[in-house]
């Protein structure tokens, strides 16, 4: 039997909780496991305004060691709260807001509304910041290039139209950028950044990529401070607009107090929230572990994945902010079930059998189950009554039936994992882009966007309801291709060295006469940054048909994609690691 994540629970008054894992070497999909061998370290949490009878103790794994000893929660320590954080949070939460609503500088304005931002803590204020925004629609024709830029940038990633033209009065008559602005770096970078919010068409921000990105590469560290040097450095590595918003602000609130111009407020506030919402995020994998413990699927299909941590993982990316708790729980268990189906179909069903579980998908019918073997019918029962509490919990909260929805986004997933299956079988290669629409599906994105857009339940339409499915929206299908396009930049080497179906990448090379893989990956690349630009495009239409929320859940689930899959020397298994340890489990120090 493989090793599985093993998080065992024990929840009392007195002793509160302990989470200990170990990892499993396996496939992903919407997420991925750990090859890494592991020990463990106790870190200890502060108070809260979560319930007192939760009081998390957790024990995490580490690189040290080579084998996977597991800590016992008998012989754990659990550290009793020091510090209420609740009112001093509040009291933050108000001075800041009152700091924010007097500023009248627009620079400054906006520069506090991204360092609100960065720090995590901009969803406290969310009604304030919107109202700034509107009202800060154009800047006067003496603007400089910076506050031009970010002026743009936060006004578009909040879903607010913001026409590129304003880009123009800093191009000679030739249409292209002065090559003066090459002097004044930080306006040079906060062109940069906003470049990547443009959209397909739009050919200003495209030219504005390009300059920039050649004119900041060419800055010497003689030239630049060292700070300066740091934020151009860390911008050309991953903008600001592709990174993930929670390891964000655990990066930014570790730097941000070295920043001579600081507001201490701001960063204790910053600190505070952190791990106040870290604790939230524990309490949470809590109840996850419940769930999954309960189910006891693994227990009975020992061939299956694992691993509700890393689960949670991409759903803490893909929802951020702490009001989606519910969200993020019940997003945690299908994902959990994604895996199991996948590994079934990967790696354990004969092929006659997956074909009898996908006809009973299909019907989704309890009596077809008499005919499944007994693993499947173990699968089947779990995912089949899954879906149903989930569609149950959405209708008390929202009003919404949504089963026929849920169904049919299983059921296109099932197909597609056999459309796999057959491709193997018969030793069919797919064109590209019969690979790409196939692997949106497997990977899991539709599933999961259609349950997003109901567990949220903001913006629910009949008119959006009757347009999401036959076919799903194009902004699901581009954040689909991103996430597919990563996971095999991420993970080929191990999906190939299984015999898997060819990737992205050689399927590519091979249709394009490609024999150099270095390029056959850049070229793969590129077509990411050209889907990015196609999914900017939903910030830029108006007259919505689906509301922000559902959109920026798309873009957080190829932010997630990128950080969790672009990595270096670090397999895909040793990066996911490091961000569920750097999130749930390393508190900031106040």
């Amino acid at each position: 039997m493989a090793s599985q994540y093993c998080i065992n629970l024990l929840v009392s008054k007195t002793n509160g909780f302990v989470i200990t894992s170990n990892a499993q070497r396996s496939r992903c999909r919407l997420i991925g496991s750990s090859t890494h061998k592991t020990t463990t370290k106790l870190i200890c949490r502060f108070k809260s305004s979560l319930p007192h009878s939760l009081r998390a103790n957790i024990a995490m794994p580490t690189k040290r060691g080579s084998s996977f000893p597991i800590v016992d929660h008998r012989q754990s320590m659990v550290i009793p709260f020091e510090v209420d954080v609740t009112d001093r949070i509040d009291i933050l939460k108000k001075r800041t807001r009152e700091l924010l609503m007097t500023t009248s500088n627009p620079t400054t304005t906006l520069n506090l509304i991204e360092t609100m931002q960065r720090l995590g803590i901009g969803y406290s204020f969310e009604d304030e910041i919107e109202k700034i925004l509107e009202n800060l629609v154009e800047g006067p024709v003496e603007e400089d290039l910076y506050t031009t830029a970010l002026r743009f940038r936060l006004r578009r990633q909040q879903g607010l139209f913001t026409n590129p033209d304003v880009f123009t009065r800093f191009m000679d008559p030739n249409g292209r950028f002065i090559e003066s602005l090459s002097e004044d770096v930080e306006g040079l970078l906060s062109l940069y950044e906003a470049s990547y919010l443009g959209a397909i068409g739009e050919d200003v921000l495209s030219q504005a990529k390009e300059f920039t990105t050649t004119h900041l590469k060419q800055k010497s560290v003689s030239q630049l401070s060292p700070k300066l040097h740091q934020k151009i450095q860390h911008g050309l590595e991953l903008p600001k607009h592709m990174r993930m918003a929670r390891l964000e602000a655990k990066r930014y609130i570790e730097k941000y107090g070295n920043e001579t111009d600081h507001i201490p407020m701001l960063l204790e506030l910053a600190k505070l929230d952190y791990n106040q919402v870290q604790s939230l995020h524990q309490t949470e994998l809590a109840e996850i572990t419940r769930w999954w413990t309960h189910l006891g699927l693994t227990s009975k299909l020992t061939f299956g994945r694992d691993r509700p941590l890393e689960c949670f993982l991409w759903t803490v990316g893909i929802l951020p902010d702490p009001k989606y708790s519910f969200c993020r729980i019940e997003l945690a268990k299908t994902i959990s079930m994604v895996l199991v189906i996948d590994d079934i179909f990967d790696t354990y069903g004969p092929y006659d059998d997956l074909v009898l579980f996908t006809k009973a998908i299909q019907r989704w019918d309890l009596d077809e189950t008499e005919q499944l073997p007994e693993y499947m019918k173990i699968c089947y029962m779990a995912l089949y009554n899954t879906t149903n509490e989930i569609g149950y919990e959405v209708l008390k909260r929202h009003g919404l039936s949504i089963l026929p929805f849920l169904r049919k986004t299983w059921i296109d997933m099932i197909e597609a994992f056999m459309v796999e299956a057959e491709w193997v079988k018969s030793g069919t290669t797919p064109s590209l882009k019969d690979y790409i629409e196939n692997g949106i599906k497997t990977a899991g994105t539709y599933m999961a966007l259609v349950h997003i857009f109901f567990l949220i339940g903001e913006g629910v339409t009949v008119e959006n309801m009757n347009s999401l499915l036959d076919p799903y929206p194009g902004f699901f299908f581009t954040a689909g291709s991103i996430l597919r396009l990563w996971d095999d930049l991420g993970t080929s080497k191990e999906e190939q060295d299984r015999g898997d179906v060819a990737s992205s990448i050689q399927l590519f090379m091979k249709e394009n006469n490609i024999t150099c893989e270095e390029e056959g990956r850049n070229q793969i690349l590129q077509l990411i940054e050209n889907s990015w630009k196609e999914l900017n495009l939903e910030l830029v239409v108006t007259n919505k048909l689906f509301p922000h929320s559902i959109i920026n859940v798309a873009h957080n689930m190829s932010r997630t994609a990128q950080v969790v899959y672009q990595h270096d020397d670090d397999s895909y298994f040793s990066s996911v690691d490091n961000h569920v340890r750097n999130l749930f489990f390393d508190p900031i120090d106040i």
